[in-house]
Order: structure tokens, then sequence, then C-alpha cells
């Protein structure tokens, strides 16, 4: 078993082309024993954004705190507190934060071999 607060988890930025203002932080992985997820936590700042990415996996995303945007191919879909997200291999996709006061604070669980 593991426990650890958000608040002792190291923040991170990440180096990703076309990212601005997030921090990423990793609570729970395979460093910490978890046999098939990986727990990430983004911060997305007022203003900021992931790049137009895909991945080779799917992840599940839950948002934590704040209002944002989850841009697709085809569309866009408003995201807020409470709300989850699937995100299928191949998919393209950006997080934005949507809000000029406040964090975007989201869940990305993984397969723990990504981190």
């Amino acid at each position: 078993m593991h426990v650890i607060g958000l608040h002792e988890v190291e923040k991170t930025t990440p180096a990703m082309e076309g990212a601005k203002g997030i921090y990423k932080q990793i609570p729970l992985s395979k460093k910490d024993g978890a046999p098939t997820f990986s727990f990430r936590v983004f911060t997305i700042e007022p203003g900021g954004h992931t790049p137009f990415h895909q991945h080779k996996f799917e992840h599940m995303n839950y948002v934590i705190n704040g209002e944002g945007t989850l841009v697709a191919e085809d569309r866009e879909h408003d995201l807020k507190q409470g709300d989850f997200a699937l995100i299928l291999a191949g998919e393209k996709h950006q997080f934005k934060n949507s809000s000029d006061k406040q964090n975007l604070l989201i869940i990305c669980a993984v397969p723990r071999e990504y981190e």
C-alpha cells in the first residue's frame, strides 16, 4: 500500500513542444509498485494548454478543479470539475484552461509502462 498527498509530489514542467503554462506531478506509478496504471496530475494555468497530440494508448482523465476545453479533431468538449474523459489510442487531443482566474487540474491515468 502507498499513500501520498498531492502537495508532497514534485511539480515538474514537461518538455512538450506546443505546451504553455502546464505542470505535471506523478503521485502513483510503477516506482510505487502500481501494477497497471500511473496517475499523473496536470496543472494548467489560466491561458495555458497542452500540445495538440496523440498517444499509442488510451488514457482516462478526471477534472479535479477548474474549467476547460478538451479539443478533438472534429469538435470541442467543455470540461468542469467532476467531469471524466476517455481518450482512445490514436485520438488527437488538447486540454485548454478556459478560465482567466483559476488553474485547471486534471488526473490522467495511463498504462504504467508509459511513465
